[in-house]
C-alpha cells in the first residue's frame, strides 16, 4: 500500500487548558480517499479540518507525505491542504481582485517536484527542489463557469453576490487554482439548492479519481446524509474522545 498523503496521530484541541474539544484522533488520508466527517453539533468537525490545514493550534502530530507541515513552509502546506470554509469572508473588491492579490502569494506560485512533471520546462528550480511556476488565474473562472457562474459575477463586489454564488466562486478558486492535493470542505454546498449541489459534487469526484490531476483527496463535511451517501467512501465521527471509522452513513 503507498504512503498515505495525510497522517493524523493522536492529535488534540482545546478551548483553554484542560477543557478539550476532542482528544486522541488518529487517520489517514490516502489517494482517492472521499471521507465524510459526522459528529454532533460542537463535536469539533469544523476545528479538526482547522487543524489539518494548520489555522488552529494542537497537540499531536500532522504529517504531510511524511514531513511535518513546517518542513514545507506554512503557507505552502495550506496551499496543499487547502481548507475551504462554509462562507466565504467578506472580503473587499471583487473575486477578480482576490485572484490577482494571491497570484503575488510565492506560496501560490511553487509547485513541489511530485505534482506535475510536466511544469519542468517552464519553472525556475531552486535549490530546495521546490520549483516556480505562474499559477493559472482563469483555472477557478473556468471551473466555475461549469457551475452556472457567469464570468461577469467575477468582477462584482463580494457583497453584492448571493450566498450560492459566493459559495461556488470561493469553492470554484480552490480547485481551479490546482496546487491542492486535499481539500478540506466544511459544508461547501449549503446554501446551493439540490441541482447545483450535484453539479458540484460530481466535478470534485470527477477531479479526485482522475489519474494524474492535482487533486488526490476530499476529507467533506456535511449534514445531508443524501450528500454524504453520494459522495463518501469512508465516514469517520468526530467525538470528544477521538475518532471512529464507520462503515457508511449514519444519523447525527
Amino acid at each position: 500500500m503507498s504512503e498515505p498523503i495525510l497522517e493524523v496521530k493522536d492529535v488534540g484541541c482545546s478551548k483553554a487548558p484542560g477543557q478539550p474539544i476532542f482528544e486522541h484522533v488518529n487517520f489517514a488520508v490516502n489517494d482517492k480517499d472521499i471521507i465524510v466527517l459526522q459528529g454532533k453539533s460542537g463535536s469539533g468537525k469544523t476545528t479538526l479540518l482547522k487543524c489539518l490545514a494548520h489555522l488552529n493550534l494542537y497537540e499531536g502530530q500532522i504529517l504531510y507525505r511524511g514531513k511535518p507541515p513546517q518542513s514545507y513552509g506554512i503557507p505552502i502546506f495550506r496551499t496543499r491542504v487547502l481548507y475551504v470554509p462554509q462562507r466565504p469572508s467578506l472580503l473587499p473588491g471583487t473575486p477578480r481582485d482576490f485572484l490577482n492579490t494571491i497570484s503575488g502569494f510565492s506560496s501560490r506560485s511553487t509547485k513541489s517536484g511530485w505534482f506535475s512533471k510536466s511544469h519542468e520546462h517552464d519553472s525556475e528550480h531552486h535549490g530546495n527542489g521546490v520549483s516556480t511556476t505562474a499559477i493559472d488565474l482563469n483555472g477557478p473562472i473556468e471551473v466555475s463557469k461549469e457551475w452556472g457562474i457567469e464570468e461577469e459575477l467575477w468582477d462584482r463586489n463580494w457583497s453584492e453576490l448571493s450566498g450560492g454564488e459566493g459559495q461556488r466562486i470561493a469553492l470554484a478558486t480552490g480547485v481551479g487554482l490546482g496546487n491542492a492535493e486535499i481539500l478540506l470542505l466544511d459544508e461547501p454546498t449549503s446554501a446551493l439548492d439540490a441541482g447545483s449541489s450535484e453539479m458540484v459534487e460530481k466535478y470534485i469526484l470527477n477531479e479526485v479519481k482522475n489519474k494524474g490531476g492535482a487533486l488526490k483527496a476530499v476529507v467533506w463535511i456535511t449534514h445531508s446524509a443524501d450528500q454524504g451517501k453520494r459522495v463518501g467512501d469512508r465516514f469517520l465521527r468526530v467525538t470528544a474522545g477521538g475518532i471512529h471509522e464507520e462503515r457508511g452513513l449514519e444519523e447525527a
